[in-house]
């Protein structure tokens, strides 16, 4: 299976510190708890998703997890322009949070 995290993009970031790429890790891992959410939660404000989506587009940026990036990134545009953002694209933005935390947690 192929990584969800971009491990050399991550190292780049973190000037192959380690430990702060493992805080990193763990930060996003807590900010995707925190938003994801809100950002499936099609009660809330759409202008209010979108700006959850976008803080998690770019804390996945930061430590190369590209396909909760490009998730986050479809929803925010959706719900910019106005639109629902399709169910199946929430849930895969779920089941790729939910690979990528598994995937960090891994690391130990």
């Amino acid at each position: 299976m192929t990584s969800l995290i971009d491990h050399a993009h991550l190292a780049e970031q973190t000037f192959g510190d380690g430990d702060l790429a493992r805080e990193l890790l763990g930060l996003f891992a807590g900010q995707c708890r925190r938003l994801l959410p809100g950002i499936i939660d099609p009660g809330l404000d759409g202008s209010h998703r979108a700006d959850l989506a976008h803080t998690l587009k770019g804390s996945a940026l930061g430590i190369g997890a590209a396909r909760v990036a490009d998730l986050s990134a479809a929803i925010e545009d959706g719900l910019r322009q106005g639109r629902e953002v399709p169910a199946e694209t929430v849930a895969r933005l779920g089941e790729a949070v939910a690979a990528t935390l598994a995937e960090i947690d891994a690391l130990g």
